[in-house]
């Protein structure tokens, strides 16, 4: 049965200032946000009901709109309110919270200094995409055609809807071809990401990760590699060549929607989801839980 279509969903979502019927929530076609990516927005999760980190993703929304030349005309405790809001009065344990922010239909050109910025907040149901004994056994990734842009030609510190252009292109390339998503090369041919997810790899016990510079330092990511401290466990952040992938051990990839998810394969690399990952695992879901976070 197919899945029903996002704008036929029912529930309430926040949008500039009000919570409106899901189905009502709809912009013109002559948006700008929609004709020239001057869109931001953030992927959250609730968990038993309450959002993690939410602050955090408040403020990077925030900052995210400023990388666009535009201001969000809520403050971080007022987003943290309204997303938090959206989620109880839909009556969410777990799921998924989307805010996003955009400018309107006021100036249609490449210049819309006068446009109106709109708010909005939705939250739908999405549990955890696997257990723990699905993940251990790793997802494929093929290798991406295209490559995250140099930082200098594009803002890559924002979560912004234009730079997804091409991790939509990278996912659908890799499903057809059999894989679960694609890692992407930075624009010099090193190791980047993942099309929605960061990635590390292990070798002899340290953690290796990309340097997050042409592309977001995901707040899961953060997260990740806090809890890998805790544990005693060294991370290294620095370049790392595609021709280095044979000599790691294991490999997990992690974001809002992957959680922390091993990877088995990387285009001819083979990788042996292990001890280190199943920690993480377990630390993250943990760390994720209200009670556990209260403690």
């Amino acid at each position: 049965m197919a899945a029903l279509p996002f704008d036929q969903r029912e529930g309430v979502i926040f949008m500039d200032g009000t919570l409106v019927p899901w189905k009502e929530a709809k912009l013109h076609v002559l948006t700008h946000g929609l004709h020239y990516a001057s869109c931001v927005f953030e992927g959250e999760r609730a968990y038993g009901g309450r959002i993690f980190k939410s602050s955090e993703h408040s403020q990077r929304f925030k900052a995210s709109a400023e990388l666009l030349d535009f201001q969000i005309p809520y403050s971080i405790a007022e987003l943290d309110r309204i997303k938090q809001l959206v989620v109880d009065r839909n009556n969410f344990k777990d799921c998924y919270v989307r805010p996003l922010a955009w400018r309107g239909s006021e100036m249609m050109a490449i210049s819309a200094q006068n446009a109106a910025i709109h708010v909005a907040v939705a939250v739908w149901e999405w549990p955890s995409m696997f257990d723990v004994a699905q993940k251990m056994k790793g997802v494929r990734l093929d290798i991406a055609a295209f490559r995250r842009p140099d930082p200098a030609t594009a803002p890559a510190q924002a979560k912004a809807a234009g730079l997804y252009m091409i991790c939509t292109i990278s996912k659908h390339r890799a499903e057809r071809r059999g894989y679960a998503d694609a890692m992407m090369l930075d624009w010099l041919g090193r190791v980047a990401e993942c099309t929605g997810a960061n990635i590390f790899f292990t070798r002899e016990g340290v953690i290796h990760t990309p340097v997050a510079d042409c592309f977001l330092s995901g707040i899961t990511r953060g997260t990740v590699i806090e809890l890998a401290k805790r544990r005693g466990i060294e991370v290294m952040e620095r370049r790392i060549m595609p021709e280095e992938l044979s000599g790691f051990e294991e490999c997990f990839i992690c974001g809002t929607g992957a959680e922390v998810t091993p990877v088995s394969e990387i285009g001819p690399c083979k990788f042996a989801p292990g001890a280190i990952s199943r920690a993480l695992i377990d630390d993250y879901s943990a760390e994720v839980q209200p009670k556990q976070r209260a403690a």
